[in-house]
């Protein structure tokens, strides 16, 4: 996430320079640096990477420092954009004109997850046993995240292959949905009907993972609900909370299906970002699975929301409950 912008005050000027900014991130990198040493706000923008890295999250940020790591230097890198003659952000076609002409190295983020992931864990599965439902029988995993301790669950059914699809479905954990029936939302009847598919197909994955709330916690989601009865959506609540309207990182729960031998999965979901969230850790998406339950007489706004503000594939059309 972004920090409060930065400069350095010894020595320099307005801040805005390339000399200014220079010295500005070698300050930043300085152990002896103090926070009295920084004024604020400034012109260089901190930016702090999510703990596990690209294993993590799939960003320029995390792979930055993972370099640096990787490298057995100080884990601190400074970030800039290529841009092309029109303004646009220069991506990967052009940026590999711009490497050969000026003779530079490149690595791609994808490359460097299949690095680590070829030689790193993030999970550890502690546990398989066999759990019957009123669905039918699965076998069910639980998975422990070795940087913040959290325990994931996968019900499994079947045996898996990777080199033949698997169905699966993502599920991230409501409580208020999946335990207690909530009306808000239509996590419990995904999850429910999602069971019952790979119960019908004879085989697949349910992986529960605990990000509550689409990763701000029950107490922040419960919080949102307030602010949803006072006339809010749910992207508005999440950012009045000061929070992204999807705080979900789908690295572990990569690393986990591919853990249980998933390589190609049909995917149960109606969110494009987890299509491209998990497709960016080496998860072949060979088809997309819908699970529209349909809106009822309170949730309507909700799915609106999400279809037109988080992009979901969500037809509001369907019948109301």
């Amino acid at each position: 996430p972004f920090t409060i912008s930065v400069d350095y005050i010894h020595g320099t000027s307005t801040g805005v320079s390339a000399f200014d900014r220079a010295a500005t991130v070698r300050a930043m990198v300085d152990s002896k640096t103090k926070p009295s040493d920084l004024a604020r706000p400034g012109h260089i923008f901190p930016l702090r990477a999510m703990e596990g890295g690209v294993l993590r999250r799939a960003g320029h940020t995390e792979a930055s420092v993972d370099l640096c790591k990787l490298a057995g230097i100080y884990p601190a890198a400074v970030l800039c954009e290529i841009l092309n003659l029109d303004g646009s952000m220069a991506r990967i076609p052009e940026l590999m004109k711009i490497a050969e002409k000026f003779h530079l190295k490149i690595v791609t983020v994808k490359a460097l997850i299949e690095y680590r992931m070829q030689r790193e864990k993030l999970v550890q599965r502690i546990v398989t046993t066999h759990l019957p439902t009123s669905y039918g029988e699965f076998q069910v995993h639980t998975y422990k995240c070795d940087t913040d301790g959290k325990e994931h669950i996968a019900l499994t059914k079947g045996e898996i292959r990777s080199e033949e699809p698997t169905l699966v479905r993502v599920h991230s954990e409501c409580l208020t949905g999946d335990v207690f029936h909530s009306q808000r939302c239509d996590c419990n009847e995904q999850l429910h009907t999602a069971m019952k598919m790979v119960e019908q197909a004879g085989k697949g994955v349910v992986l529960y993972m605990r990000q509550e709330g689409r990763g701000i916690g029950l107490s922040n989601k419960l919080k949102a609900y307030k602010l949803q009865d006072e006339g809010m959506d749910t992207v508005e609540a999440n950012e009045k909370l000061g929070f992204r309207p999807d705080l979900r990182d789908y690295g572990i729960g990569a690393q986990i299906l591919r853990d249980l031998g998933v390589g190609k999965m049909k995917l149960m979901t109606n969110n494009p970002k987890k299509v491209v969230g998990l497709h960016g850790y080496g998860l072949d998406i060979v088809e997309r699975i819908p699970l529209e339950m349909g809106p009822n007489h309170v949730n309507e706004k909700y799915l609106q929301t999400k279809r037109d503000k988080m992009g979901h594939f969500i037809l509001l059309e369907q019948r109301r409950k």
